[in-house]
């Protein structure tokens, strides 16, 4: 299955960076997804949480406040002002999930967005990713 190259890069460095199957971003027009050989685009995002199906179909969930992204037909750029990485063990997971919801809701102002992103953490949580 083909795949493209992903990065995740805020102010304080790389929050992640790898070969990925489908990455879906908040857009400020809201979610949409990419796969390898997506048209090019530059967007910007809104406060919500990036899902990034890994090329070895495992799952990983960012949560960012903000940025921009750039696509092309074999890379995903998002520059993020914030982003926290929701993943580890439980504890992590539990502590990570928190930092996220803060993160969301400090730059958000819409009750909508913040309750989305906050339930598709929590879902993803819950089954483990």
């Amino acid at each position: 299955m083909a795949t493209m190259k992903m990065e995740i890069v805020t102010p304080h460095g790389m929050i992640f960076e790898g070969d990925v199957l489908s990455v879906t971003l908040p857009g400020s027009e809201g979610e949409f997804g990419v796969l390898p050989n997506h048209a090019s685009l530059v967007t910007t995002l809104s406060s919500g949480v990036i899902e990034v199906v890994k090329a070895d179909n495992s799952k990983e969930l960012i949560a960012i406040n903000w940025g921009h992204a750039k696509v092309d037909g074999t890379k995903v750029s998002v520059l993020a002002d914030g982003a926290v990485a929701v993943g580890g063990t439980s504890d992590e997971i539990a502590k990570n999930l928190e930092k996220a919801k803060d993160l969301i809701k400090s730059m958000s102002d819409s009750d909508v967005a913040i309750a989305a992103a906050t339930a598709k953490l929590e879902s993803a949580a819950k089954s483990g990713f």
